[in-house]
């Protein structure tokens, strides 16, 4: 029989590091912002893949540009694939809806199809909504979408811009993209056991959810289990 107050310090402990993690996770993402400021790599490159490779379609999160992504990418593209990205989304600060727009352009423009989308947090929303209510949606195989709020996140009310507000459970755009369901089944939702900004987690119904174990809402992004996942569902796995 265990002592009373016996769980404390294994309560202490998981506080402790979700910590940790709150700090190695904001640690990545300034890095990476930082990095994403002064690339210059050229997208044109990134989307010359080998003949009979896969199509792959980059979506950031919100305040992202597609250089946030570029590790991802530059690993998608050294297997071979061609990797596209939507300049047009810049920062990824529009509405959900709007974003699915330059993303139906895109793939219009350039005749894609067979796509599998790799999404980051709302680049997630953006696939969903693109999937759901664009006749463009036809051209996309499969999202992976990482770390995506799905039914949105209890912190997102408190944020000081609009477009941040918009990813709260109770934005009216976010509750219908969450009505649709159609969309879902061709959806892999990968997140990881903690992630200190979607504490309702991003599990979908209907879709594919696969949890791993890695802390973090921007570090899984480079985890070689993220990397794992993402290969075998652009191999068609």
């Amino acid at each position: 029989m265990s002592e009373p107050g016996s769980r404390s310090p294994r309560r202490a402990e998981g506080v402790l590091r979700k910590a940790g993690i709150w700090a190695l996770d904001y640690l990545y993402a300034a890095r990476h912002q930082v990095r994403a400021a002064f690339s210059r790599d050229d997208p044109g490159m990134l989307a010359a893949g080998r003949p009979g490779a896969s199509t792959v379609l980059l979506l950031p999160g919100i305040l992202e540009t597609w250089r946030f992504m570029l590790p991802l990418a530059r690993h998608l593209h050294a297997r071979g694939n061609a990797v596209h990205v939507v300049a047009a989304l810049g920062r990824n600060g529009s509405t959900i809806g709007d974003g699915a727009d330059r993303v139906a352009a895109y793939l219009a423009e350039h005749d894609l199809t067979g796509v599998t989308i790799v999404a980051h947090s709302k680049g997630g929303l953006i696939a969903k909504q693109l999937m759901a209510s664009s006749l463009e949606g036809a051209r996309v195989r499969l999202a992976v979408a990482v770390s995506t709020p799905f039914a949105g996140s209890v912190y997102a009310r408190y944020l000081p811009t609009r477009s941040l507000r918009s990813l709260a459970p109770t934005d009216a755009a976010l509750l219908r993209l969450a009505a649709e369901s159609a969309a879902n089944e061709r959806i892999v939702s990968v997140f990881g056991w903690f992630d200190p900004h979607i504490p309702g987690g991003s599990a979908l119904a209907g879709a594919r959810n696969v949890e791993l174990p890695v802390g973090g809402h921007f570090r899984i992004l480079a985890s070689r289990e993220l990397l794992e996942v993402v290969d075998a569902c652009v191999d068609g796995g």
